[in-house]
């Protein structure tokens, strides 16, 4: 009975659990006598799995610690980038730094690349602290061998100490291949001006980094079969992005009336019965950018179909939800299932917001906004403004008094600038004489 109930515990435990960490003797590497190192299986609340090694010496009181993420691979790198200007704030933001991603002082123009033994939860300051003792640690060696290189680093090591005491304001960038990193949001649930994040597609050497396989001439193959030969409804082999157990996802293609041809995607994982669906968009790139604005003044409202694009922004002024472009992908459902699906979402998956990493007026403000939301989606708070911003015209809200115009909902089309198409890719596209350059 013993073992089975040891069976049926979880591996991983919540940070505020009261699990021990699994004890290993091994040798200091410093020294050459046995330590200690300590294993912890763990969650960060609302983020991911994570293990944490601490090793200690009780000989010649050598210490270490590492992260390693236990989870999987996001389906996209990510760029994080933080403005460091207050000492006391922005020093103390928590960071998870996997093993896969690179950090940059942009100033300095000083970039620590990837290690892939070294996984990091710490905080700005102490991230600083690190690159400061790694630089520290050869400058004996090279002030004897090379005092030229020795003078260089050491004017690195002043600006480093002026960044870690908060005497000097700097820019930290970290590009994670694996989108395995988190900056802490100090100002939930509005968006912080201080913290940018921008997702990139992974090319083929950074798969081969994280060990993936890249996608080649099998979705062109596929492409090009015959469209009577595709049935109604496709299924394929995928992974749950919660438990990561085999599950299946089914596609369909959906044309909707006065607007134009999507694809439904949804999944279905039997093992811990995670349900989602995402929606994109086919046909060309619209040459300009929608805004749609609805004005929620009835509970009938609520049951607009929307299809929101992973490109589109939604926001709501009135109870200060602002969602930038690719935040829950693509999603086809009604405004009221949207809200809820924004609501979980962010319970759910906000880091840093549990436990003994936030201060009492951080939880009590987020749990207020959450529950505004929540009013807002069950019709309790009315009447709102709902707007979508989608800049490649994507997106759809369902008009109640079609082919007539709705007084409740306005529509805006307007023409994208130049940092918004850079950000889409569309600034690099040519269509045209792209034949002429080549020759």
């Amino acid at each position: 009975m013993a073992n089975q109930q040891s069976a049926n515990e979880p591996i991983f435990v919540d940070l505020h659990d009261n699990s021990k960490p699994a004890e290993i003797e091994s040798m200091c590497m410093k020294c050459g006598e046995n330590g200690t190192t300590r294993l912890l299986f763990t969650k960060i609340p609302h983020f991911k799995e994570i293990i944490i090694m601490a090793f200690e010496c009780p000989h010649c009181g050598f210490r270490n610690n590492e992260l390693q993420s236990a989870g999987a691979f996001n389906e996209k790198g990510q760029i994080i980038t933080c403005r460091v200007s207050d000492k006391e704030e922005d020093l103390n933001r928590q960071l998870v730094k996997s093993d896969f991603a690179s950090i940059k002082f942009e100033e300095l123009d000083l970039e620590i690349p990837p290690n892939r033994r070294r996984g990091l939860l710490t905080t700005v300051e102490g991230l600083i602290g690190n690159a400061i003792e790694d630089l520290e640690a050869g400058q004996p060696v090279r002030k004897y061998e090379n005092e030229e290189v020795y003078n260089a680093i050491e004017k690195i090591l002043e600006k480093l100490r002026a960044y870690q005491e908060g005497k000097e304001a700097f820019t930290l960038t970290i590009n994670d291949a694996s989108g395995n990193s988190y900056v802490e949001n100090k100002c939930l649930p509005a968006q912080d001006p201080k913290l940018s994040t921008k997702w990139y597609k992974r090319n083929a050497e950074q798969d081969e980094m994280l060990g993936l396989q890249h996608p080649q001439e099998e979705e062109d193959k596929k492409k090009e079969e015959d469209a009577d030969q595709v049935p109604e409804i496709m299924s394929f082999p995928a992974n749950c992005s919660h438990c990561n157990a085999p599950s299946t996802t089914n596609m369909h293609v959906l044309d909707i009336p006065h607007f134009k041809e999507v694809v439904i995607m949804a999944t279905n994982c039997e093992h811990c019965g995670y349900k989602s669906n995402e929606v994109k968009a086919g046909g060309p790139i619209s040459a300009q950018g929608k805004r749609i604005t609805l004005n929620i003044t009835d509970p009938e409202d609520l049951s607009r179909d929307i299809l929101k694009s992973e490109t589109c922004g939604l926001s709501i002024p009135e109870i200060d939800l602002e969602l930038t472009p690719g935040t829950l992908g693509g999603r086809f459902t009604t405004v009221e299932g949207l809200l809820k699906q924004v609501h979980d979402e962010l319970e759910e998956r906000v880091p840093f917001m549990h436990g003994d990493s936030t201060t009492e007026a951080s939880r009590a403000r987020w749990t207020a906004f959450l529950d505004k939301l929540s009013k807002v989606a069950d019709g309790q708070i009315i009447p709102v403004t709902l707007i979508l911003d989608d800049p490649l015209s994507n997106s759809y809200l369902q008009n109640l008094y079609a082919p007539d115009d709705d007084p409740e909902m306005t529509t805006v089309m307007y023409d994208r600038d130049w940092e918004t198409n850079e950000s889409l890719g569309l600034n690099d596209m040519k269509l045209e004489n792209y034949q002429s350059e080549t020759k």
